[in-house]
């Protein structure tokens, strides 16, 4: 079974972010994305919104699962069979960025390799880190991520209590 593994933040998940899931999932047998909890940023949503979040803005992608992990990714891949690292890229910032992570992973583990898929040219301006800063002075993020991540954000920024 080919397996590989979509690794982010998302905080929150963009339609960017869906496009590559789509993409992906017709590659691989199954799909994972991996939600982790990066310490360099101070996070919207906590990982069990993401998490929740993502559930719904992929259900109709059958051989996909949402997870979470700690440590190290390759570890996690070791752990569960997954060969192959799905990042999507933006710009050339993106691919530089990327590239480095992806060397250091495959100097380290020679069995796992990382996948390339260039965003769609509608999508290359869509980050969360953008869907955040529109959100934090109040403005319309609708068409940038999945409507069930508006709405949640929507019911969020008004107070109220909104199960995922």
């Amino acid at each position: 079974m080919r397996r590989a593994i979509c690794p982010g933040s998302f905080d929150p998940v963009t339609l960017g972010h869906v496009d590559i899931f789509q993409r992906a999932a017709g590659i691989f047998d199954e799909l994972y994305i991996g939600v982790f909890n990066n310490i360099r940023k101070t996070p919207l949503l906590s990982v069990e919104e993401r998490m929740a979040l993502l559930r719904r803005s992929v259900a109709d992608m059958s051989n996909v699962k949402v997870v979470s992990f700690d440590g190290l990714l390759a570890d996690y891949m070791l752990a569960n069979d997954i060969k192959v690292i799905v990042r999507g890229l933006r710009s050339v910032t993106d691919f530089e960025y990327e590239q480095g992570q992806a060397q250091i992973i495959r100097a380290m583990h020679p069995e796992l390799d990382t996948l390339f898929l260039l965003g769609r040219p509608e999508y290359n301006s869509y980050s969360s880190s953008v869907v955040r800063e529109i959100i934090r002075f109040h403005g319309n993020y609708g068409g940038l991520v999945p409507d069930v991540v508006a709405e949640y954000l929507a019911g969020k920024a008004s107070g109220e209590k909104n199960p995922v």
